[in-house]
């Protein structure tokens, strides 16, 4: 490797010497039993806060499968012990978080296990995120399979990971692909770090590990208005349309909720669209629309004629658009603030060569958001600490902003002066 790789930052899988692939179908230890016992549970909180080092963490959920998000299994992982727990049998999984208080949690994508994790009272104080780690690394491919690969060569059976995790009893095979996850990942840590450190991405890594902790995650199934994602909207034109696609949504989502189901696995977005569009009042109506006759909603039908008979009468109707505080679509910036698209686009290619130069992606370099706020309505002051001190009021991170201010502003002192 160059010097002037090092001293840049460039350093890359190429850099490195990457071990030759070798298939891993077992985990280091035979499987455990599975723990679904108050004693059982408690052994293992013991168990957990006697050893010491990073604990790797993984979960199992039914998306698409059960409703919400919940976790059907937990894997960990500290020193050489693995643990299954089957969080269905427990209220919570509180006495697990006291008993790894001081640990560092190795998780891959904890943005993804996060809200499972919080539902069973579970949330690291200090975390190390394998997945963010791989991209601001620069690797191409950040998946577990990809990454363990490239950096630990092990290729990783991966072939039940679309199964349904809430079946019990657990077959055997796949308790023995849900541990060789969580088996390989505080190696796989230690080689990130490594090679964060070698890139000089170290301290990087850790702010965006710091900032998650500390950062509030809702279960994507609680935020409000989360209906107009529905899938087809903009072929509403009404209000009355829109709001019978609140209320059959709202319907929908109880359904599943009191059934145990996925919401689009009970009934498509596809079929809310054309109930809101079509407005059907009658049962027989409504039920001849594709979606609605499957076994589930048989004797659903007046729930879903009541909804939309809401609607026709314009009872509590939702406004067809949402105050925003937010800049409008670049489209009509053209229109609006032609200015302000020119240094948009500006400082977006400067964002996007430093982006390649670093090899960190653009969109973890600096939200996308961020930078639309700060062009469209600039600070006062258009100099460096200005703009890290806009740029850090936004969200991001102070390593960020010591990146991009610098680069950005002989775009703003260009354009406005």
């Amino acid at each position: 490797m160059s010097s002037a790789a090092k001293a840049n930052g460039s350093l890359t899988l190429q850099d490195i010497e990457v071990p030759e692939v070798v298939p891993l179908n077992t985990p280091s230890t035979p499987i455990p039993t599975l723990i679904n016992t108050e004693s059982g549970l408690r052994r293992a909180a013991e168990s957990l806060a006697a050893a010491s080092g990073p604990v790797a963490v993984d979960t199992e959920r039914a998306q698409g499968i059960r409703y919400g998000s919940r976790a059907f299994l937990v894997q960990l992982k500290r020193e050489d012990k693995l643990y299954l727990i089957d969080p269905e049998a427990f209220s919570d999984l509180r006495i697990i978080n006291d008993a790894l208080a001081d640990a560092e949690w190795v998780i891959h994508a904890a943005i993804q296990d996060f809200p499972s994790l919080d539902m069973l009272g579970m949330r690291p104080k200090r975390l190390f995120d394998t997945e963010l780690g791989a991209r601001l690394a620069g690797l191409k491919r950040v998946n577990l399979g990809a990454t363990v690969e490239e950096l630990l060569g092990y290729r990783l059976e991966k072939k039940h990971s679309k199964e349904d995790w809430s079946h019990r009893p657990l077959p055997e095979s796949w308790l023995n692909y849900a541990l060789l996850d969580v088996d390989v990942l505080i190696d796989l840590r230690d080689a990130l770090e490594e090679l964060l450190r070698k890139q000089g991405k170290l301290q990087y890594a850790q702010e965006e590990f710091a900032y998650l902790c500390a950062s509030p995650v809702k279960d994507p199934t609680d935020q409000p208005e989360r209906w107009r994602k529905t899938k087809g909207r903009t072929a509403l034109r009404s209000v009355k349309q829109l709001t019978a696609l609140r209320n059959l949504w709202v319907e929908r989502d109880s359904l599943a909720r009191k059934k145990d189901i996925d919401s689009k696995r009970l009934l498509p977005d596809s079929a809310l669209i054309e109930a809101a569009r079509t407005m059907p009042r009658n049962v027989p109506a409504v039920m001849a629309i594709p979606g609605f006759q499957t076994r589930g909603l048989r004797r659903e039908g007046p729930r879903w004629v009541r909804a939309i008979a809401s609607a026709a009468r314009g009872e509590n109707a939702v406004p067809y658009t949402l105050p925003s505080t937010a800049p409008p679509p670049l489209k009509a910036w053209e229109s609006k603030r032609p200015e302000n698209l020119a240094l948009f686009t500006e400082v977006r290619q400067v964002i996007d060569d430093l982006s390649e130069r670093l090899t960190i992606p653009a969109q973890n370099l600096i939200t996308t958001d961020y930078v639309r706020r700060l062009c469209w309505e600039p600070p006062a002051r258009h100099d460096e600490q200005s703009l890290r001190d806009a740029l850090a009021a936004y969200g991001a991170r102070n390593w960020q902003t010591g990146l991009v201010a610098p680069a950005i502003a002989p775009v703003f002192a260009k354009h406005l002066g």
